[in-house]
């Protein structure tokens, strides 16, 4: 559980720009504030739904550009995906993961990476393990959230799991 800060200006594009909250400055604004910020919850649901991750009892809110994510998942994989699908959305600046793992994992809790301009998977690769060939490895994790190993974006977040040698 914790806090996970992201390019707020990077990622996938589920909200509509002109839908873009300003600061509610009396109560018929704060209304629409928190009308707007369900939708914006829902269609985060939509997305986290349409990736086909398992988490149960999953609740999303916002405040402002922080999502707040809880749920229950299997796998520390699981929660990490959740939170890579929910921050790799334009105008999602932070998530604050409230997710419980149900069967904790006795290995460690893979880095998260943002992607820089001139990045690949296998450039990557040789900068965590030290072989630019283990890029499926990257991939995998990250599936479904990436569908091709050449389609990712500076500002992506990423996971990078621990590799036994």
């Amino acid at each position: 559980m914790g806090l996970f800060s992201f390019l707020k200006n990077a990622g996938a594009k589920l909200f509509n720009k002109t839908e873009e909250t300003k600061p509610a400055k009396d109560e018929s604004n704060n209304v629409q504030n928190d009308v707007l910020n369900q939708q914006k919850a829902v269609l985060l649901k939509g997305a986290v739904e349409g990736l086909g991750l398992a988490i149960d009892e999953l609740d999303i809110q916002l405040d402002g550009d922080i999502v707040i994510v809880s749920g229950i998942v299997t796998s520390q994989e699981d929660r990490e995906k959740v939170i890579l699908a929910l921050g790799n959305v334009e105008g999602v600046a932070t998530v604050d993961d409230r997710i419980i793992v149900n069967e904790p994992e006795p290995k460690p809790e893979a880095q998260f990476y943002e992607v820089q301009r001139g990045d690949s998977l296998s450039k990557i690769a040789k900068s965590f393990y030290g072989n630019a060939m283990k890029y499926p490895v990257i991939f995998e994790a990250n599936k479904p959230m990436l569908k091709d190993p050449n389609l990712i974006y500076p500002g992506q977040v990423l996971r990078i799991p621990a590799i036994e040698d």
